[in-house]
């Protein structure tokens, strides 16, 4: 098999806040100089704190507009690797992260997106992955991806004009599924998504999730689903609700209030987009 992809054709772009210097990449890369990756960094600043580069394989778009999926959308703009990683600012990454990457784009050149697996800091696993290469993603599956498992082949994204939905993610209005929402537009659009389970980074455990309490995440929720698909918005509902209690995420007593956070959710998300 030829490989068309090599060393040097991924860039990972990464989205951080208020940097002047590199001294946080230094233990993103613990096994080497972190110079020797192609990095894309997206710093959301102000104009009296800017980051500036001189290493040749490090580039910087200093943006000051506030919000995570403008600070992702910045970076696939901006992106010039034949593959792009999306990445933050906190993980750190294995030390055959790149091969590993590499070696998959180039196992299955057709596909769009590639998923791989995080660990959490302490080595466990971040969630459960397929055993296996899953070549046939559910939404539930879909649903379940962290955005610092993306990689994307540059050209897809040229073709599709693919961006990050900014009423979604962190500093806008509803604070998560950002990634989930970019990847099923990806799929509505006939691309191929995949999951690789190999681990190329480990990041810390606390998700914006563990800091809404559950009125905050239905409210996010109703908006999430109407927005990736509204016709199946109260199967997604109540199904988020069955798991939730069966996992003791909520009690019988708060189902009410869910409903209705998630019905305001999907009403708000409806009016900002009139």
């Amino acid at each position: 098999m030829i490989k068309e992809f090599k060393k040097g054709d991924l860039e990972i772009v990464m989205a951080t806040m208020n940097r002047d210097s590199f001294d946080f990449l230094i233990p993103i890369f613990p096994f080497c100089h972190f110079s020797e990756f192609s990095i894309l960094i997206i710093n959301q600043t102000s104009e009296s704190k800017l980051l500036v580069s001189e290493f040749p394989s490090i580039r910087v778009v200093n943006s000051f507009e506030k919000g995570l999926s403008k600070s992702r959308n910045l970076g696939l703009q901006n992106a010039k690797g034949k593959i792009i990683l999306i990445a933050d600012d906190d993980e750190v990454f294995k030390e055959d992260f790149e091969s590993n990457i590499l070696e998959a784009h180039n196992n299955y050149p057709e596909v769009a997106s590639i998923c791989f697996a995080i660990e959490d800091s302490n080595g466990s696993l971040f969630k459960k992955y397929p055993s296996q290469t899953k070549l046939q993603l559910n939404n539930l599956d879909i649903f379940n991806i962290l955005s610092i498992e993306i990689s994307l082949k540059k050209t897809a994204l040229n073709q599709l004009n693919s961006k990050f939905d900014t009423n979604f993610g962190l500093g806008s209005s509803f604070m998560m599924g950002e990634e989930a929402i970019f990847l099923s537009d990806l799929k509505k659009q006939k691309q191929s998504i995949i999951i690789v389970p190999k681990v190329i980074a480990s990041h810390p455990e606390v998700s914006t999730d563990d800091k809404l309490n559950f009125k905050q995440r239905y409210y996010v929720r109703g908006a999430f689903l109407t927005r990736v698909s509204n016709d199946s918005y109260f199967k997604g509902v109540f199904m988020k609700l069955f798991f939730d209690i069966k996992q003791n995420k909520i009690k019988i007593n708060q189902v009410f209030a869910a409903l209705k956070s998630a019905n305001k959710g999907k009403e708000d998300f409806l009016q900002i987009t009139k």
